[in-house]
C-alpha cells in the first residue's frame, strides 16, 4: 500500500509506502504515477501517528445513549468525592434499554472510527458488578481485535478494603486475561496505603504486569501516597512498568517537591497518564516531557455517571490539553499532539518511540508501525484547532476506519 499525497507531521507532501504493518519508505509525492487499488489517497491531508487513550472508562460509558443530566454527587443525597460518585454509578449503570456490552462495545468503535487505535481501558471489578463490566470490556476488546490494541486494566473503583472479597475477583480477572492492575487513592480511599499497595504490587508480581494507580489525592497526601509507589517500584525493580493517573495536585505544594518528583518519575521511569484537567495545581507538562518522563493522554469517562464529558475524540482531548497547559507557540501545541499519539503509546508497549523533547515528532518516519491518521488542516496546530471530520485511519498498516465510520477488515 502507499498513502499517497500526505503531510507527515505538517511536513513536505510525500509519499508513504507501507509494508508488513510498518513504515518502509517515505519520498516526495509523485503525481505522475497513477494508484493502485490499494493505495489511499490522502489528498493533501495531515498524516500523525494515531491517538493512543491511556486513560479511559468504557466500562461506565453512556455513549449513544439519551443525554442525562449530570448527577455525580448521588441521587440519594450522598456526599460528593469519589466513593460518593462510585456509589451513585452503582445506583444506575444497569438501568438502560441497550445492553451494557454493547454500549461499551460502541464506544469503542466510536473511539477507532474518530483517530485511536491504542487503548488502556479501566474495567471495574468489585464486589457489586463482580466481572460483569470487565467481560463486557473484554468482548469489545475481542470484536475489534483487528482494529485496535487494546488494554485492560483491572480497576478497583471502590476500594480494594472497603468491601470483603474484592481481592478474589481482583485476582479471577487477572486469571482471565486484564493486562494492567489498577490501584486507587491508597490514602484518602482505603486509609491504609501499605496493606493497599501490598496488594497491588503483589498481584502484579504474581502475574507478571504492569501498575497504574489512579491518584486523586490532593497536596501533601498524594505526594505521601505517590512517594510510597515510587519506594516499592525501586525496591521490586519495576523501573517501566508502573503509571501514575490523574496526579493534578502534585505540582502544588512547592517547586522544590515539584522538581523531585519530576526527576524520580524519570529516574525510575514511572510515566504519567493525564486527562488534562481544568486545575492549576498538576506538575507542568513540558518539565515532565524535557525530563524524560513518558507522559500520555486519556479522556476518562465517556458521558458517563461521572461526568457529562467524554466523546471519543482524542482531537478534542488534545485541545484542551493545549488549552489547560496555557500552550499558544505552534512546537508547544502540536507537542499535546506528540503526547495524545506517541506518548501514550510509550505508556502501552516500551517498544515505542518516545517523545523526547518539545521539538520531536515521532511516530511517522521509515521503521515506524503503521498506526496512523490522515486529518485535514493547514498545519498541526491548525488540525487541533480545528478538529475536522476528513479522517482515514490506519491500524497495522490496514485502513480501519474512514469518514468517521469503522470499516470491516
Amino acid at each position: 500500500m502507499i498513502i499517497r499525497n500526505v503531510r507527515p507531521w505538517g511536513a513536505d507532501v510525500a509519499d508513504i509506502v507501507i509494508e508488513g504493518g510498518r513504515i518502509a519508505a517515505i519520498a516526495p509525492h509523485d503525481a505522475a504515477t497513477a494508484p493502485a487499488a490499494d493505495d489511499v489517497d490522502g489528498r493533501g491531508r495531515l498524516v500523525l501517528p494515531s491517538f493512543s487513550d491511556v486513560h479511559v472508562h468504557l466500562d461506565s460509558s453512556r455513549i449513544g445513549l439519551p443525554f442525562r443530566p449530570h448527577s455525580a454527587v448521588g441521587e440519594n443525597g450522598r456526599a460528593p468525592g469519589v466513593w460518593g460518585m462510585m456509589l451513585n454509578d452503582r445506583d444506575n449503570w444497569r438501568h438502560t434499554d441497550v445492553p451494557h456490552a454493547e454500549i461499551v462495545a460502541g464506544t469503542l468503535e466510536q473511539m477507532i472510527a474518530k483517530g485511536t487505535t491504542r487503548v488502556r481501558t479501566y474495567a471495574q471489578v468489585d464486589v457489586d458488578c463482580k466481572l460483569e463490566k470487565f467481560d463486557s470490556v473484554l468482548a469489545a476488546k475481542e470484536k475489534f481485535r483487528g482494529h485496535a490494541d487494546v488494554q485492560i486494566m483491572t480497576f478497583p473503583q471502590a476500594g480494594i478494603l472497603r468491601e470483603a472479597g474484592t481481592v478474589d475477583y481482583l485476582e479471577e480477572s487477572l486469571k482471565q486475561g486484564a493486562d494492567v492492575m489498577g490501584g486507587i487513592d491508597p490514602s484518602q480511599l482505603d486509609r491504609d496505603p501499605v496493606r493497599h499497595l501490598d496488594i497491588v504490587f503483589g498481584l502484579a508480581e504474581k502475574y507478571q504486569i504492569e501498575v497504574d494507580i489512579h491518584l486523586h489525592e490532593p497536596g501533601a497526601l498524594g505526594v505521601f501516597s505517590t512517594e510510597l509507589v515510587l519506594e516499592r517500584t525501586r525496591a521490586l525493580g519495576m523501573q517501566g512498568k508502573v503509571t501514575i493517573s490523574h496526579a493534578y495536585d502534585l505540582g502544588s505544594v512547592s517547586d522544590a517537591v515539584s522538581r523531585r518528583l519530576i526527576d524520580e518519575f524519570a529516574e525510575l521511569d514511572v510515566a504519567m497518564a493525564t486527562i488534562a484537567p481544568s486545575t492549576t495545581g498538576h506538575l507542568r507538562l513540558v518539565d515532565l516531557i524535557e525530563a524524560g518522563v513518558r507522559v500520555g493522554l486519556g479522556e476518562d469517562g465517556q458521558r458517563d455517571y461521572w461526568s457529562p464529558y467524554g466523546n471519543c475524540d482524542m482531537l478534542d482531548r488534545t485541545w484542551q490539553l493545549a488549552f489547560v497547559n496555557g500552550f499558544r507557540r505552534d512546537d508547544h501545541i502540536e507537542l499535546a499532539l506528540a503526547v495524545a499519539t506517541m506518548g501514550g503509546a510509550s505508556i502501552m508497549s516500551n517498544a515505542s518511540p518516545r517523545v523526547t523533547g518539545v521539538g520531536d515528532r515521532p511516530g511517522v518516519t521509515v521503521g515506524d508501525r503503521a498506526d496512523l491518521v490522515l486529518v485535514d488542516g493547514e498545519t498541526p496546530t491548525s488540525a487541533v484547532m480545528d478538529r475536522g471530520a476528513d479522517r482515514t485511519v490506519l491500524h497495522d498498516g490496514r485502513v480501519v476506519a474512514d469518514g468517521l465510520r469503522v470499516v470491516a477488515i
